[in-house]
């Protein structure tokens, strides 16, 4: 889902260019208005659930082992190794959401490069440094039991690995390589909009045990 979403808003330009130099101007017009409603609304459950994060982020400043999601950790948030994974996940994760949304913007990337390229290394180091290793420690930890232990861990590990696939590919020149793998690695990324909206969406419209919900959505995140 996530995948198929960031491939339409990249191939709706090349559409757009195609339907254009067609002699049908209605049929131009009439996707012309198509593309700025679905991108509108797109970008606006993005930018919603982006502060929905940003919440949830703020709950733990200043740093509180008892807020929040850690009210169902206590057994765990006792280790250090624990914590400082915790509030690295956390306290990154927003910043890396951001800098990944910004990647996609045509504008940045053609007009300013430099800033692309700057955004973009952040974006890398940020997931390989932190990101990932902390969200892969959390995840042997996991609510859910090992079906959601062994999901989040394997998010884990191929969010690490499509990161890593894209900045070497870049470092090669191989920008259609890049720009692929940037694109699964971002989709992982939106895994922390994602897991949210699903969760609300399946404790709303059906009867599961909120565990059972989270197991569900765990796998759905990296599947």
């Amino acid at each position: 889902m996530r995948t198929t979403l960031v491939n339409m808003m990249l191939s709706m330009e090349d559409k757009l260019i195609s339907i254009k130099n067609s002699p049908n101007t209605k049929t131009f017009h009439s996707m012309h208005i198509l593309k700025k409603v679905g991108a509108f609304s797109l970008i606006a459950l993005f930018v919603y659930l982006s502060l929905l994060m940003l919440l949830i982020t703020l709950q733990y400043i200043p740093l509180d082992l008892d807020a929040a999601f850690l009210a169902t950790k206590q057994h765990v948030i006792k280790y250090q190794y624990y914590q400082i994974a915790f509030f690295a996940h956390v306290y990154s994760s927003i910043f890396i959401l951001l800098l990944g949304s910004l990647q996609f913007i045509e504008n940045i990337r053609n007009t300013y490069p430099l800033i692309h390229r700057s955004f973009g290394i952040t974006y890398v180091f940020g997931i390989i440094c932190i990101s990932a290793p902390s969200g892969f420690v959390m995840g042997l930890h996991g609510n859910g039991g090992f079906i959601a232990q062994t999901s989040f861990c394997i998010l884990s590990i191929l969010w690490f690995y499509y990161t890593v696939r894209s900045f070497l590919a870049i470092k090669k020149g191989h920008i259609t390589e890049h720009k692929n793998y940037m694109i699964l690695s971002y989709a992982l990324t939106l895994s922390a909009l994602t897991l949210r909206l699903h969760k609300y969406i399946l404790a709303h419209t059906v009867e599961m045990h909120r565990l059972d919900i989270y197991r569900l959505v765990a796998y759905r995140d990296w599947e």
